[in-house]
């Protein structure tokens, strides 16, 4: 197959695997958006707590995931579809199902190293509704739907659906976008903006901070810190030049959670930088353990200029060991010093 000067494939006749997964992806998330908001707008939000007053599922929740599996399963049988929650085996109203592909994808040439990807080859990882809390308590901006989509390990494509993109900009205005991008290809329904010069700001989490977040992000003395919902959201706030980096120094974080995002940030020129141990999108595991998250840095590939106030307290956090998948790892004496990867070690 010919290449082009970047070294992508230029267009076959038939789409790859991974663009029609895609474009198939990009329209199931656009119909998930509609339910969530359907859903809000019905008033009855049937809301269960699983673990926690902070652990939270909505009928959105179960009604997305439930569209977004059955959609993708049944145009990509081979596929292996991993969602949050975990919901009994029942027929799934036909109402639910979305057949469509994005037009606009499908007519992208697909990046050489994934063009000859199977369907059995790809796992695809799910958050029906990122930012579940959020979502219960009326703070609609933060709520996001999540489609990551990873090889061998490795996230490489995305789909983000905000379905209150615009909200609050007035009746005449479009509610809701999706977000989509390939390792690459590139990422695209945004607008790329860079942080303020001379402004260091932090986004992090609402719901589920404690002591050791707090004094994480004390330390690096930053002149704002925005609290907000959801994974997705808080990459957003990124790659809008919202926030300067995305800390969050806890465990917590599932695959669920960063997969999708993790490949709109790497497909930009940004990469997402762990600290504590590197991880793998396979299916054997769901959880993540990090420490930073990650930093929205297009022209430093170093994590000391970007925040030159990390102190002792900071290293204290990441130089700790941190269990993964039944093994200890501690991180590496230059912690500080690592260049931003995106590739992760296998489990």
């Amino acid at each position: 197959m010919p290449l082009g000067t970047t070294g992508v494939l230029i267009m076959a006749s038939s789409p790859a695997v991974l663009i029609r997964l895609v474009a198939s992806a990009y329209s199931i998330a656009q119909k998930a958006g509609m339910i969530v908001r359907s859903v809000m707008a019905g008033g009855d939000l049937g809301i269960v707590e699983k673990t926690s007053s902070v652990d939270l599922q909505t009928k959105a929740d179960r009604l997305v995931q439930m569209s977004i599996c059955s959609s993708l399963a049944q145009k990509f049988p081979k596929l292996t579809i991993i969602g949050e929650e975990d919901l009994p085996v029942q027929e799934v109203d036909q109402e639910l199902i979305e057949d469509g592909q994005w037009e606009e994808i499908l007519k992208k040439p697909c990046p050489i190293q994934y063009s000859a990807i199977k369907e059995e080859d790809l796992v695809v990882w799910v958050d029906p509704l990122d930012g579940t809390k959020e979502y219960t308590e009326g703070l609609l901006d933060n709520v996001t739907v999540l489609i990551g989509i990873a090889y061998e390990g490795k996230a490489i494509a995305g789909v983000i659906n905000q379905p209150y993109y615009n909200y609050q900009a007035g009746a005449d205005a479009v509610l809701g976008r999706t977000i989509w991008g390939v390792l690459g290809l590139g990422a695209f329904g945004f607008q790329l903006n860079e942080v303020p010069d001379g402004k260091h700001i932090i986004t992090t989490t609402r719901s589920h901070s404690n002591k050791l977040v707090n004094d994480c992000i004390s330390a690096m003395n930053p002149d704002n810190v925005l609290r907000v919902g959801g994974a997705g959201n808080k990459i957003i706030q990124l790659i809008e030049g919202k926030a300067s980096a995305y800390v969050f120094a806890s465990p917590g974080c599932k695959k669920w959670d960063t997969c999708a995002p993790e490949v709109i940030l790497c497909a930009v020129g940004d990469l997402v930088q762990v600290l504590l141990v590197l991880y793998h999108f396979g299916h054997s595991s769901k959880l993540l353990y990090r420490i930073f998250e990650s930093v929205h840095n297009s022209t430093n590939s170093t994590l000391m200029p970007h925040f030159p106030h990390i102190t002792s307290t900071i290293c204290h956090f990441a130089f700790c060991s941190i269990r993964r998948s039944n093994t200890y790892e501690v991180v590496p004496q230059n912690c500080f010093n690592l260049h931003f990867s995106n590739h992760w070690q296998t489990d």
